[in-house]
């Protein structure tokens, strides 16, 4: 029994198999010759072509409340507080939510939303030296997108009216 079951194997050497993968932590950890690195995630602004001042995040209760002095103007999505600052050049925006407008999640989706809206309209309806302060009404993460837009478009137009300096008569 034993003399038949060694016929049925071959006695040609078997093939020689591909080489097992090595994981990235077993292969080689330099790049190869010529690569050049990945490019940066995300959009990048074209050189010399972004004329947008910078945004600056107001984060202290102090900068809050010397917005809340100034001018004021109310939308469906939102309440915009402005004012100006003496030698400024740059753009200060705060968010706030309070707990009117829902729960933790609500809140930072309509925050998120308004700094998103913001931060599209600054370059064109937001004034340079000027520090503004976005409130959250309870509408504002639910309203649809271009509403909230042109909700925050006709808030930041009123706004750069009030902030003018009044033209003096000659």
């Amino acid at each position: 029994m034993g003399a038949g079951r060694e016929t049925d194997v071959s006695t040609e050497p078997s093939r020689a198999q591909a080489a097992p993968r090595l994981s990235q932590a077993d292969g080689h950890q330099e790049r190869p010759a010529g690569a050049v690195p990945a490019p940066h995630q995300g959009p990048q602004e074209p050189l010399g072509l972004n004329t947008a001042p910078p945004l600056r995040r107001l984060r202290k209760r102090a900068e809050f409340t010397r917005v809340n002095g100034g001018a004021k103007a109310s939308s469906g999505a939102c309440v915009v507080l402005a004012m100006a600052r003496a030698g400024a050049s740059d753009i200060g925006i705060g968010l706030t939510a309070s707990r009117r407008v829902g729960g933790a999640v609500i809140r930072n989706r309509a925050k998120r939303r308004l700094r998103e809206a913001f931060r599209l309209l600054a370059r064109q309806f937001a004034r340079p030296g000027c520090d503004y302060v976005l409130i959250a009404t309870p509408a504002t993460a639910e309203l649809a997108w271009q509403r909230l837009l042109d909700d925050l478009k006709r808030a930041l137009i009123r706004l750069g009216r009030s902030l003018e300096p009044p033209s003096s008569p000659d």
